[in-house]
């Protein structure tokens, strides 16, 4: 049940400013508007509350007002991104029966690694959980580092979103309107990429909380069903015959399940938005925490199966990497290529978000300030200040705007950043945060489970690491 908040400042927002020394002298810098004696949260409700900073600037306060529902829609955007569509040839390159058991397996290392940071997130008290409240707590000096590798992984991937935008933007146009071609400008990728910032992405990006979202990931994930629906129509449709038998394995093993096996991990990577969600539910409770991840992995680990299997049945070991193309021409498919494009427009901001919040860290770590020590509150959501907050973003759009239109070929660079960033992310992080701030619980078998999934991380990072080295070679 959601609990009632009072503001932290009277609705006088002339109040002094505060001091960024601990929290029992930050009453004392308030003045009248707060009186010591009285209590923090009262039961009178609040939207959002202002107070003002030492540098000027504004800090919101904010109540928790997600639910289980919108969480797990948030969550389930997150991981069904573009890799559904390369999953029919990752499983055409390991077998129908092994890759239908590594998309299981993704999905439950996946959620292991979603419930360990839940678990930790716990230990930070408040709701102002990260990335780096938890590194504070186990390893303070490799903080920054890890800010690092989640902001660099984020914003790849969101500039891959661009890209694919951009690449598929001019054969939608081209589906609708026979005459398209002779039009120079809509047959430019960059005019579609920056009409989708000025328009849609760029806006969607400067929201401040990830339950904002909530309504732009639930049509991103109706543009998945759509996607669904076209593979299980050209798969069930007698105007397309099946490939020849000999097309199809069972199994099949060779070296290239090592490439491929980015593939199914990092298609259900979405751990960089787990501590949105553990902030922002009304109800944060492990019990919460759990539905949410169970229903946003497996309602992902479903549609991936799907997908995987029925567009390896309809064509074999001759699939291309993205499902979409193999399909012929017509306003249906041609629908199904917009909706990829909605659902890549609708998952940048989520790709921002998190990229958002680790550079404020590591803003923070350089500046050696405390966000006015405000984590002392309790089932208070703090908000980055403003100025900061426009600065980031615009950062952000315009650099992953700049890199997109400039260069159209990502995939080695996202192989790299998939390797390291995903995997750390993923694996490596949730099974050391774990160990530590648990270790009172000896050797139990949940300790036992985070420890195999940092060894499991390291090793996939090692294959992947020398793999796409191996490419470039």
């Amino acid at each position: 049940m959601a609990k009632n908040y009072s503001t932290i400042i009277e609705n006088d927002t002339s109040a002094s400013s505060i001091s960024s020394v601990p929290a029992l002298s930050i009453f004392s810098e308030i003045g009248a508007s707060l009186d010591e004696q009285s209590p923090l949260l009262t039961n009178s409700t609040f939207d959002s509350s202002i107070c003002s900073s030492t540098n000027g600037d504004s800090v919101y306060f904010e109540e928790p007002s997600a639910t289980i529902a919108s969480a797990a829609i948030n969550l389930s955007n997150t991981i069904l991104g573009t890799g559904m569509l390369a999953m029919p040839a990752a499983l055409a390159c390991v077998g129908l029966i092994p890759g239908m058991a590594l998309i299981l397996y993704a999905g439950i290392t996946s959620g292991l690694g979603l419930y360990f940071l839940a678990r930790c997130a716990g230990k930070v008290g408040g709701r102002n959980a990260s990335f780096s409240s938890l590194s504070k707590l186990t390893w303070p000096k490799l903080g920054i580092f890890f800010d690092m590798a989640i902001s660099i992984k984020c914003f790849g991937v969101a500039v891959s979103y661009l890209i694919i935008l951009g690449d598929l933007m001019p054969q939608v146009v081209r589906s609708f309107f026979h005459h398209a071609e002779e039009i120079e400008l809509l047959m430019d990728r960059r005019f579609w990429i920056t009409l989708s910032i000025v328009t849609a992405v760029g806006p969607l990006s400067y929201l401040r909380k990830l339950d904002s979202l909530k309504y732009t990931s639930l049509i991103a994930l109706i543009a998945v069903a759509y996607l669904v629906i076209i593979v299980l129509y050209h798969y069930i449709s007698p105007n397309f015959p099946p490939p020849p038998p000999e097309s199809i394995e069972y199994f099949h093993f060779s070296t290239k399940i090592f490439s491929q096996l980015p593939v199914f991990i990092f298609a259900f990577t979405c751990h960089q938005n787990i501590f949105s969600v553990h902030n922002e539910l009304q109800d944060n409770s492990e019990k919460s925490i759990i539905k949410v991840i169970f229903s946003s992995i497996g309602s992902a680990a479903f549609i991936y199966e799907l997908v995987a299997v029925l567009g390896y049945l309809s064509f074999g070991k001759d699939v291309l990497g993205n499902i979409i193309l193999m399909y012929p021409q017509s306003h249906f498919v041609a629908y199904g290529r917009l909706a990829i494009v909605i659902l890549v427009i609708f998952s940048y901001p989520l790709q921002a978000h998190p990229c958002r919040a680790s550079i404020d860290k590591i803003m923070d770590h350089f500046h050696q300030k405390q966000p006015l020590q405000l984590q002392q509150v309790q089932d208070v959501v703090v908000i980055n200040p403003a100025k900061r907050h426009l600065l980031v973003t615009t950062c952000i759009v315009v650099a992953s705007y700049l890199v997109a239109i400039t260069i159209s070929q990502l995939d080695l660079v996202l192989s790299f950043v998939g390797s390291t960033g995903s995997t750390t992310i993923s694996f490596i992080l949730p099974g050391l945060f774990y160990l530590k701030l648990f270790k009172q619980d000896g050797w139990d078998w949940k300790r036992c489970v985070a420890l195999f999934l940092i060894i499991y991380g390291f090793m996939v990072m090692s294959v992947c690491l020398t793999f796409n080295i191996k490419r470039l070679l």
